[in-house]
């Protein structure tokens, strides 16, 4: 750990720990206290021995609502919500709930994000690098309280201290900067619970935005990694078949030019024994026009191979497919590919996701692809949620950081118009509007169960290896096998996970 830098887990439940102290942004000696933010005061906190954590409430709400409401409790680091009159009881509710059950989750990001960047933070005079990390979170305590006074300040510090073309962590905090920004305009008035939610509407697709993901796949082995499980595992479920049939759920985000069933078409053609009679993909989307694009240039390509193959459109969000949309027969084997969609399907309402993989279950697939970031963005209290992103993103950007040089205007369009487009809709949206659900291989090993579908045990992890090696990607890359999952890391971090499903 870097000079300077002390990490203290201590609980402060003795004696001379009544006074709680909150985190001085401005202080050289860059102790961190990670209970003393004034989120955890009046908290009886125990800890258990090793990784297994605990919170435990000991005060029981007869105990610490007084006459005249809530008594002491603080939730801004610099103006008390109670020096405002007439707070509502559900503001305490709300804002407590919020912080007590982020906690644990905020402390181990926290305590793995800046190990992890411990080089970085080096290389920073003066510690400025843990300087930012305490502002930012900071911030993000003030926004969730809705303390817009102190959060505009610490914005306009942020502003000026998270360079675009800066360090790895500079470069993430400009864009949790934008979503703190952006949260902020949308936070209500005290006496109201919650965030004003944007009003849902349809993502737009940019010149920069399709260059930013064209680099993206090109430059980072994520869309590339979950490509080469797909096609491998399709082979193999293909194997022996005439007829088959895939239906590709978002065509990989829209990705130009079908890269995918590119591949997969090369290696059906050359692979030992006759190719298939018939090669059909549905693409799924919401827009016909771009999905017919990438059809017609699979058309030509199929032509060129003298592969028979047929593409149609579904025109639909993921929500009102229907199972009749596929004119499936029973001739025909057929596969599910859903390359970094099905999250956008995951709702706060339990059973949105479920019905439609209920749907997807109902074409009774040979095989369903999965693949999805592997991290859990989509908890219900904003606090956990920011700081798990900031650990995963913060992964992310050191990666392109080794990757790329420090002005490399490929490296700030992939920040900027593609990654920060998710970090931000992750940190400032809510309700319909957020729609970056990401969750945990486990999560989507419930979810798919609860559907129906059983899992298909991945059994190539030699050959994630093999490709892995081979692809023109920096050290620092893994791939671990998880329960029957395959899983794309940096430096040990999870990025991406891969599973089938039946």
């Amino acid at each position: 750990m870097a000079p300077g830098l002390q990490w203290q887990p201590q609980l402060f439940n003795d004696e001379k720990s009544n006074e709680v102290r909150g985190l001085d942004l401005n202080s050289p000696g860059m102790e961190i206290h990670p209970f003393n933010s004034p989120i955890y005061q009046d908290w009886s906190i125990f800890y258990e021995t090793r990784n297994h954590k605990r919170l435990k409430l000991e005060h029981h709400m007869d105990e610490s609502i007084g006459s005249t409401g809530i008594g002491n409790h603080n939730c801004n680091s610099s103006n008390s919500l109670t020096s405002l009159p007439r707070l509502q009881f559900r503001d305490h509710v709300w804002a407590y709930t919020q912080r007590y059950l982020a906690i644990e989750a905020t402390e181990e990001a926290a305590v793995d994000m800046l190990g992890g960047n411990e080089n970085e933070i080096k290389e920073e005079e003066g510690g400025e690098g843990m300087k930012l990390v305490q502002q930012l979170i900071a911030c993000a305590e003030a926004v969730a309280c809705r303390d817009k006074i102190h959060a505009s300040a610490l914005l306009s510090e942020l502003r000026a201290n998270a360079l675009v073309f800066g360090t790895s962590f500079q470069r993430v905090a400009s864009c949790f900067v934008q979503g703190l920004d952006d949260r902020l305009a949308l936070v209500q008035p005290l006496g109201t619970v919650g965030v004003v939610g944007p009003v849902a509407k349809a993502t737009t697709v940019t010149l920069e935005k399709d260059e930013a993901l064209s680099l993206v796949y090109e430059l980072c082995p994520q869309i590339q990694f979950g490509h080469f499980v797909a096609n491998e595992s399709i082979l193999e479920a293909f194997e022996g078949e005439s007829f088959v049939h895939i239906v590709d759920l978002g065509m990989t985000l829209g990705l130009p030019h079908g890269h995918q069933w590119r591949n997969l078409m090369q290696s059906l053609v050359h692979r030992a024994g006759r190719p298939p009679k018939r090669l059909r993909i549905t693409g799924v989307g919401t827009s016909r026009e771009r999905l017919q694009e990438i059809g017609d240039d699979l058309q030509h390509y199929a032509k060129s191979l003298q592969l028979n193959f047929e593409f149609s459109v579904v025109e639909s969000n993921l929500e009102n497919i229907k199972p009749e949309d596929f004119n499936t027969s029973s001739d025909e084997a057929l596969v599910i590919n859903s390359i970094l969609q099905l999250h956008c399907a995951v709702k706060e309402s339990r059973g949105a996701l479920n019905s439609v993989l209920k749907k997807l279950h109902a074409l009774s697939p040979k095989l369903l692809i999965l693949v999805e970031q592997d991290s859990s963005h989509n908890g219900p209290f904003f606090l956990g949620r920011f700081m798990e992103a900031l650990h995963y993103y913060s992964a992310i950007f050191d990666s392109l950081d080794t990757m790329l040089p420090k002005y490399d205007t490929r490296r700030a369009k992939m920040e900027q118009f593609y990654f920060a487009d998710e970090i931000k809709n992750i940190v400032s949206c809510e309700g319909p509007s957020r729609i970056e659900r990401h969750e945990r291989v486990d999560q989507w090993r419930r979810r798919m169960s609860r559907a129906g579908f059983q899992p298909v045990p991945i059994k190539m992890i030699m050959r994630a290896k093999q490709w892995l090696g081979k692809a023109k990607v920096c050290e620092g890359y893994t791939t671990v096998e998880d329960k029957g999952c395959l899983v794309l890391g940096w430096k040990s971090k999870p990025i991406i996970a891969a599973s089938c499903w039946k």
